[in-house]
């Protein structure tokens, strides 16, 4: 991980100041990529090596000509091997799909961020299909978290590559999905920022799907005003601008009101995520947010609601039934049998599970709404070693407990974010707003604020 990790909003005044070419951001992902000593050949599953420093010539000359261009233009990213590119199979992460047909044209999120001037500079690694919170990929590797890599820990997931990619310098931005914490996982476990957005705010076309009702696009990066770029460019919305803070401002100045979920997301905490997550609250109503504790009874009749797979697995086995059938074996077995809990539900059940996901949002709406951003864990623990998840039964205990907290939102139609929260020098922690449907920049602007306190510290 870089030292003093480059924010899209430096590089871009470095850019125009000509203190750095497009080139030179260019080679220097593409020498990390390449370095043997780095995690680049698990990161990415294909690079554009050619045409992102073709791009980058391109950029730079228009510059030198005096050419306007948009803020970003020149600036390298990598996309989720989820993302259709045109002349490429989207693979997602799998061998099945090896020998399928290429994209005829890029995913609409591709084509927004090349229209702003981005550089995509590879497809990046990710659990397959995207069915797990933690990142693992046993066809092509699992790219190791920058924390504790002597012990070899897992990055999160599904957006395991994209989160690497930042960490390592190996991208300035990176474009991720999440169906049930797959921005937010890695970025809480790899100590960066993920956002999941209110999920039809930004277009699935050209993305392979896992679930239809779930699926949301997000950005991993730098910073909370990192994320909020990209996601204006991928939801097509004006710039948005982040009110301006100042690390020890005062958060009562803001007015911003802060719940603080204190039942379900905070059972079976490890030690380090309750410290992380106490630093963050100390910090804030140190600082003068309001702070209310808020209890979500309703949270506790997830497990019995999902108990059969949930809305995930009922429309990923709709979406994988024939491949299974044909293709079973080629599957990574703890992601097929994710996807195979979906037979087990009939149209009625599917019907039902609807309807009550409908009550749910209502119910939760009428107690979160009058708060600006409700306040959780990421994820109860972090990153464990690769290792320790070798035995099927530490997997989906692991898994489940990993995707409790983030899926929350998916189920609520919601946007979140997660920023780091831990002391520094220790293991990444991941502190998490959320709230509803279409808040999504009245969180970033409490994700902005909250961001600049926490950073301090207690």
């Amino acid at each position: 991980m870089t030292s003093q990790p480059s924010t899209l909003a430096q590089l871009a005044a470095d850019l125009a100041a000509s203190r750095v070419s497009s080139r030179e951001l260019v080679t220097g992902c593409l020498a990390r990529i390449s370095s043997v000593t780095g995690e680049g050949s698990r990161t990415f599953l294909k690079v554009y090596g050619e045409q992102a420093l073709a791009t980058a010539d391109f950029y730079d000359r228009m510059r030198q000509q005096g050419a306007r261009l948009s803020r970003y233009a020149g600036i390298p990213v990598s996309v989720k091997d989820l993302f259709d590119v045109a002349g490429d199979t989207t693979l997602a992460g799998s061998t099945v799909l090896k020998g399928a047909p290429a994209a005829d044209q890029d995913a609409t999120v591709v084509a927004r961020l090349k229209a702003a001037g981005l550089i995509v500079i590879g497809r990046t690694n990710m659990t397959e299909f995207a069915f797990s919170g933690l990142g693992i990929n046993p066809h092509y590797g699992t790219p190791l978290n920058p924390w504790d890599r002597a012990t070899g820990r897992i990055p999160g997931g599904s957006s395991s590559g994209a989160a690497v990619s930042i960490t390592d310098a190996m991208a300035f931005g990176a474009l991720g999905t999440d169906t049930g914490g797959s921005c937010r996982i890695p970025a809480a476990m790899c100590g960066i920022v993920g956002f999941k957005p209110t999920a039809s705010r930004v277009p699935l076309t050209g993305t392979y799907p896992l679930s239809g009702s779930l699926d949301s696009i997000g950005p991993l990066a730098n910073s909370v005003a990192c994320c909020a770029a990209l996601d204006a460019i991928l939801a097509a919305q004006s710039p948005f601008e982040n009110p301006p803070q100042v690390p020890g401002a005062d958060l009562a100045a803001n007015d911003l009101r802060l719940g603080v979920l204190t039942n379900y997301v905070t059972d079976d905490l490890d030690k380090a995520v309750a410290d992380g997550f106490e630093r963050a609250l100390r910090a804030l109503k140190g600082a003068g947010a309001r702070l209310t504790e808020l209890a979500l009874p309703e949270l506790g009749e997830l497990p019995h609601i999902n108990r059969n797979g949930g809305l995930s697995a009922a429309e990923s086995y709709a979406h994988h039934r024939a491949r299974l059938a044909k293709d079973g074996s080629r599957y990574d077995p703890r992601v097929s049998v994710r996807i195979l809990r979906g037979s087990k539900q009939d149209a009625a059940d599917y019907i039902e599970l609807c309807n009550i996901r409908t009550d749910f949002i209502e119910r939760v709406a009428k107690r979160i709404r009058k708060f600006d951003a409700v306040l959780m864990p990421t994820t109860p623990v972090t990153a464990p070693a690769l290792s320790d998840l070798a035995p099927d039964e530490a997997y989906v205990r692991i898994n489940a407990l990993v995707l409790r907290n983030p899926s929350i939102v998916n189920f609520l139609d919601g946007c979140a974010i997660s920023i780091p929260c831990q002391e520094p020098g220790t293991a990444p922690v991941g502190l998490s707003l959320f709230g509803l449907r279409n808040t999504d920049r009245q969180l970033l602007s409490a994700a902005a604020a909250v961001e600049a306190i926490v950073a301090t510290g207690a």
